[in-house]
């Protein structure tokens, strides 16, 4: 069976909570391994091929469970600066534990209209609800939230930002990873394993450019429902992995209909969100999944691009003042805020230069990201060499 064709012939998986944009968003895919899992003796063998295919089929009808996100994505510096600002950047659920920390959210799944996320920290918890047409977002700690009425018929719920930018499930970070099949990855298996009491299967994808920083990608699969139940990503000849994603408890059992039922607290503050006009669903509005340009086209003055393709990608931007440099430069010269915090910046954000010219370097264990003086912006899971190429 060609898996290509498989993986591009199936929609992908639909159930997970559509919550917070990925920080690791990991290109490229895998032709399929012929190694068969080394399974444990209650669990028949599955080939690399046979589980990629359980993956793109999984459906369960409803699940509920516990998720776990951790990571260390080796920059000290910044989770240090981040800590020091306070408030929301270095609080519970904000900038430093997605650095250097952890967060715990509770999901809820009765099918593609009935989705709840509840993300939880020390300072309250954000809920992200959908029932039916209406979608809300409310947060705790301050008793405010939006809701937003979808017009019948579009689709899954819009892409609200949480105060957490990793995946907010195992199945999203699963998704992130096979987005593409193709042959930059070694895919194969490592026998079973369990995970939040569950029998599971270990598929393993790892990138084949040297010039990644990925190491690989492990992914725990249900040995029944064919979900993931654990992802884990690891940098280059790391023993521990920088992202992991996992179901500390799962219950496949179908969630009370009272889950996705939300009544605002008193005095709350709600915003109405409006609902999405039909241009705004079909042109990836403010309140419809984003759709990417056509291939080929042309982007539009000062839009991000991506350069290259698979693990070794590049997002390339430009910032709208044209001049990082003098700007940081500028900000550290007060005495305020403002300063102490761009003063901060330089100290942790290295000098670099080459040919390309000068600029600042932020380099952690799986990305890079280069901000020239120019006020160009190049990032991706590759090393700064990569990145100095494409300047």
């Amino acid at each position: 069976m060609d898996i290509v064709s498989v993986w591009k012939s199936r929609p992908a998986l639909r159930w997970l909570v559509p919550g917070a944009t990925a920080v690791v968003v990991i290109g490229g895919g895998a032709a399929a391994g012929t190694i068969v899992a080394s399974a444990d003796p209650s669990l028949p063998d599955r080939s690399a091929a046979q589980l990629l295919v359980d993956l793109q089929s999984a459906d369960p009808a409803g699940l509920s469970g516990t998720v776990v996100q951790s990571a260390d994505l080796g920059l000290p510096g910044i989770a240090g600066l981040a800590s020091s600002l306070g408030g929301a950047a270095g609080g519970s659920g904000g900038l430093t534990s997605l650095i250097s920390g952890s967060n715990t959210a509770r999901v809820w799944y009765a099918g593609e209209d009935k989705v709840r996320l509840a993300l939880q920290g020390t300072q309250g918890e954000t809920d992200v609800i959908r029932n039916g047409s209406d979608v809300w977002q409310w947060s705790s700690s301050d008793n405010t939230g939006t809701h937003l009425k979808l017009r019948t018929g579009t689709g899954p719920a819009p892409r609200h930002s949480l105060p957490s930018a990793v995946p907010s499930t195992p199945q999203q970070a699963a998704d992130a990873a096979l987005a593409a099949i193709d042959p930059t990855t070694k895919v194969e298996t490592t026998g079973a394993a369990q995970v939040a009491g569950r029998d599971a299967y270990e598929l393993v994808l790892s990138p084949k450019d040297t010039e990644s920083l990925v190491g690989q990608v492990r992914l725990a699969i249900d040995a029944e429902q064919h979900i993931p139940l654990r992802v884990e990503v690891y940098a280059k000849n790391a023993v521990k992995p920088a992202i992991r994603v996992a179901f500390d408890a799962i219950s496949f059992d179908m969630p009370d209909a009272e889950q996705f039922t939300f009544n605002p607290p008193p005095g709350a503050k709600i915003e109405e969100a409006g609902t999405p006009s039909a241009d705004s669903v079909k042109k990836g509005g403010s309140h419809s999944p984003a759709v990417p340009p056509k291939k080929g086209g042309a982007a539009a003055a000062g839009e991000p691009k991506v350069i290259g393709k698979g693990w070794t990608s590049i997002l390339s931007a430009k910032l709208p003042s044209g001049d990082f440099s003098k700007e940081l430069s500028d900000a550290g010269k007060g005495t305020g805020e403002e300063a102490k915090t761009a003063q901060a910046l330089m100290g942790v954000l290295p000098e670099v230069s080459g040919s390309w010219g000068k600029g600042r370097l932020l380099s952690g264990s799986l990305f890079s990201v280069l901000i020239t003086d120019d006020g160009r912006v190049l990032a991706g899971l590759v090393t700064p060499e990569a990145l100095y190429k494409v300047a």
